[in-house]
């Protein structure tokens, strides 16, 4: 019988809408097991998510029958809902439009695994916005500065 195969990781990360800070320790707490949830029932299982107060960063298995761009629908919007309940101050939360994804080999998923974990040491010494461009040069994607921010 014929199979369908994959095992593809992704690296996933964006922010809060304008970078604020919505996102206090006990809300992320929280809210990265929920996240992580979302992952797994869309079909697509979390291996590691974090982030900090302004920004989210999510490592998992892209199921062989979802789209990069319906998982992080389905993220955002389902988080976003969440999100809006944790208190009457994050009644105006929102994700920023755009996100960004990486392809991982499985050789580095422990790698990404482990920066995924240390996100709060990390930005100590640089800002999301420095990261993500860090990143995306790094993959080597074209931005345009007018469009990756909102």
């Amino acid at each position: 019988m014929p199979q369908s195969l994959a095992q593809l990781y992704v690296h996933l990360a964006f922010s809060t809408k304008n970078r604020q800070p919505f996102l206090p320790a006990p809300l992320r707490a929280e809210m990265h097991p929920y996240l992580a949830t979302v992952l797994t029932n869309s079909g697509s299982p979390a291996i590691k998510v974090g982030g900090t107060a302004d920004h989210i960063h999510a490592l998992f298995r892209l199921s062989k029958n979802a789209s990069l761009a319906g998982i992080v629908e389905a993220i955002k919007t389902s988080s976003s809902k969440w999100i809006k309940t944790k208190g009457k101050a994050l009644a105006s939360f929102h994700w920023q439009s755009g996100y960004a994804g990486f392809s991982v080999s499985p050789a580095d998923a422990e790698k990404v695994a482990e920066y995924i974990a240390t996100q709060e040491t990390h930005h100590r010494a640089m800002s999301f916005q420095e990261e993500y461009r860090k990143l995306l040069e790094s993959h080597g994607i074209e931005f345009d500065e007018r469009y990756v921010w909102d």
